[in-house]
């Protein structure tokens, strides 16, 4: 480092980049009292969406939910700038309806920076972060680029995909980092140096088209739902785009094949490990040889421009390939390519290298979020961000971090999964990685985890006490409905059918009456089903309670089984090779992830039944159990 360094300011809190995860853990830090420094190499790009011009999506909506429960900014940005909002798997059970919003990607970055500019406690700065001081092992503040030493209490990484990043197309690469910024080169090798081990992903970005260049007549429409549901509020709103739908055919899949060689994923020119579930066309027409056609979606940039993104068609073929594989599209033939796609490599952490806070385990005081952790998207990276800004601040209060369970929460699972069983590519949740998801809905998040955001200083008291206004109305409205409803038995039913409900006009409607297991009195004498007082989203709410009720009584005792592993606390300077009877691969494992309690260390793969069963013996000799 420069040894002519010139002292700045001392803040608090530091976050390094202004992504989605940068976003939210400045704004957290800083609403929770901490003096709170964002840098970013870019304040053009704060908020940036160079991966889609969307918010949510399967499981990444019920994260949403969630970043708004608990206080974060996310959701109410989405809101803000909605184009089009449309509930995902409506047509399943409520476990898995997810919410995604088509964005204006210039309003939100607008948007997220005015948030950033007005925070009390909150300086943004542009400046290119090089260096993080450690001393024994505690972290002491940043270096940037022009010759400053920035102290702080507490660092937190969050460069997104800008870390030795590294844009690749055809064979032509280059350093940089989204949207041709400048890469984090020297922030890279300075991790290296104080003991974080960096591992090399990958991901990537399709074509952007001139939305007049497209004969959308021979496009699939893409509305969106006819009644919008909003992230962080229940006013009603209106959609003001659509979204298309194309596909491709045998000629594209010809045009990528005979050009497989030209393409850095197959001729080993990239080297970073890829998305499995948001992969690359290349990758999708040889993986999935069988399918003569793939999906993809043609999706609005924004209210006032004329750039489309090109949804499924990732890639880092050369341009004139990618020419040909657009125009080779029923609907493409003459669209003119904006913005060309490209790969991108970067580095990132090993996650297993942070506590369930995301704090790193070696270094006190330096934290990871969003895609520096291994993940994939900006639901995660937001989410990660709110944590770890969290955290940063509790810790400098000297307060519990705080983490959140599985059992309560997709954040919780999220985190819980990079850090215990790591990333060997980039992470994206979804509702499938849920055991919980019953439990993990998208209409209850205020009830799992607002009383956390008041804990920690995020949720104002007035916010609050209106949850809980709502609440009162919840419970009124189940209490109704079941004290109102009985089981439509043989007897019920031939009285309904004498009086004519599958034989009037409204016959289709009342027949179905029939099929369900409960009727309520309004059902039978044609009074309306929920009171004009109550809430349409709380009047759903409670049906899905009363539906499900037993399903989530068995959910919620798998949980309370469960918690008790969770409170079986492991010392955190316990010497696993000197317990006998576990293996020592089993021994590695356990000392490299250094689990937080029992549950988590049942969670580590190949961690097996016995092994737990002779942690479990220990703790009860020795005494160390917490229940």
């Amino acid at each position: 480092m420069n040894h002519t360094l010139y002292k700045a300011e001392e803040y608090d809190v530091i976050v390094v980049g202004a992504g989605h995860a940068g976003i939210e853990a400045a704004l957290a830090a800083a609403r929770t009292g901490q003096r709170t420094a964002l840098f970013t190499l870019t304040l053009d790009l704060v908020g940036n969406m160079p991966c889609n011009p969307s918010i949510g999506g399967t499981g990444k909506g019920q994260i949403v939910f969630e970043i708004n429960a608990l206080g974060g900014e996310m959701g109410r940005a989405a809101d803000a700038v909605m184009l089009q909002s449309r509930m995902l798997n409506s047509s399943k059970g409520p476990a898995v309806h997810s919410l995604r919003m088509q964005a204006d990607r210039r309003k939100y970055q607008d948007y997220m920076k005015n948030v950033l500019e007005r925070t009390e406690n909150l300086t943004l700065i542009q400046s290119e972060v090089i260096g993080v001081s450690v001393e024994e092992k505690t972290v002491k503040g940043v270096y940037t680029a022009f010759g400053s030493f920035y102290p702080a209490k507490a660092v937190i990484i969050a460069t997104g995909t800008s870390l030795k990043g590294r844009i690749i197309v055809g064979s032509e690469s280059y350093s940089a980092g989204p949207d041709n910024t400048v890469a984090a080169n020297r922030l890279s090798d300075n991790l290296k140096s104080i003991g974080v081990t960096l591992v090399r992903f990958k991901t990537g970005t399709p074509p952007r088209l001139h939305s007049d260049s497209i004969d959308y007549s021979r496009l699939e429409v893409q509305k969106g739902d006819d009644e919008p549901v909003m992230f962080s509020s229940d006013a009603p709103s209106v959609n003001k785009k659509v979204c298309y739908i194309c596909y491709t055919n045998e000629e594209t899949h010809k045009i990528i094949k005979e050009n497989l060689h030209l393409s850095p994923l197959y001729n080993g020119d990239i080297k970073g490990t890829g998305p499995r579930y948001c992969p690359s066309i290349e990758i999708k027409v040889m993986r999935f040889k069988d399918k003569d056609r793939h999906q993809i979606f043609i999706e609005p940039m924004g209210e006032d421009t004329k750039e489309v993104y090109v949804q499924g068609l990732s890639t880092s073929l050369p341009e004139e390939i990618q020419k040909k594989m657009v125009h080779s599209i029923k609907g493409l033939e003459n669209a003119v390519i904006m913005r060309y796609a490209y790969a991108i490599e970067y580095d990132c952490c090993d996650p297993t290298q942070l506590y369930p806070s995301l704090e790193f385990k070696n270094i006190s005081g330096l934290f990871g979020a969003g895609q520096f952790n291994g993940t994939s998207g900006y639901e995660e990276a937001a989410a990660q961000g709110l944590i770890a800004g969290i955290n940063a601040s509790l810790k400098i209060q000297g307060r519990e971090p705080l983490i959140l369970l599985r059992s309560e929460s997709y954040i919780g699972t999220l985190i819980d999964d990079i850090v215990t069983k790591g990333a060997d590519e980039p992470y994206r949740i979804m509702t499938s990685r849920s055991e919980y998801r019953l439990l993990l809905r998208q209409d209850n998040t205020k009830s799992r985890l607002i009383e956390k955001g008041l804990n920690v200083g995020l949720v104002s008291r007035e916010t609050y006490d209106e949850y809980k206004k709502e609440q009162d109305l919840l419970d009124s409205e189940i209490y109704r409905l079941k004290s109102e409803s009985f089981r439509c038995t043989p007897e019920l039913n031939n009285l309904l059918k004498s009086r004519g409900y599958d034989e009037t006009d409204d016959g289709i409607r009342k027949a179905e009456l029939l099929k369900r297991p409960f009727i309520t009195i309004g059902d039978i004498y044609g009074l309306e089903e929920n009171p004009p007082c109550i809430p349409k989203h709380i009047a759903k709410r409670a049906e899905t309670e009363i539906k499900y009720e037993g399903y989530i009584k068995k959910q919620l005792a798998e949980v309370e089984r469960f918690k008790k592993l969770e409170a079986k606390r492991l010392p955190a300077d316990i010497d696993y090779s000197k317990i006998k009877g576990i293996r020592m691969e089993s021994v590695q494992k356990l000392e490299k992830i250094r689990p937080h309690n029992i549950g988590q260390a049942s969670r580590i793969s190949g961690i097996s039944p016995a092994d737990i069963s002779v942690l479990l013996i220990y703790l009860s000799q020795y005494g160390n159990e917490n229940e």
